[in-house]
């Protein structure tokens, strides 16, 4: 397995896909990285030799923020936001869909699991 940014990155898959397994990189970068590395896309992990692997080694190090950095980055992001008690903050504060979405049917993904609210029991006369 061919190791980089400190992933291991899938063997038997072609290089854009296996580079998408590193946090931070997706199928329009992993593109770019291997055109820049100048590795052909289409040859899987297995098929990369020590110059290959260096090279986009280099590229990912040099020109893109991965894995922790990228992960504190934005974790960094949101405690600003929650600081500052904007409204996206506020939102991540309670848990909240941040982008506009309705709460009164769906932003299960959100909210967690539904919390079950008794009915007030009505007085006996």
């Amino acid at each position: 397995m061919a190791r980089i940014a400190g992933i291991d990155v899938p063997n038997n898959k072609r290089g854009v896909i296996s580079l998408t397994y590193i946090y931070g990189i997706g199928r329009s970068t992993a593109a770019n990285i291997l055109a820049k590395a100048g590795v052909d896309e289409n040859i899987k992990v297995d098929d990369w030799n020590d110059d290959q692997i260096g090279a986009i080694r280099n590229v990912i190090s040099e020109e893109y923020k991965v894995e922790g950095s990228l992960r504190s980055e934005i974790q960094l992001n949101i405690k600003r936001l929650m600081d500052i008690g904007c409204q996206r903050g506020i939102r991540h504060r309670n848990g909240l869909p941040l982008r506009g979405q309705r709460t009164k049917n769906n932003a299960r993904t959100r909210k967690g699991k539904r919390k079950t609210v008794a009915n007030k029991k009505k007085a006996t006369k």
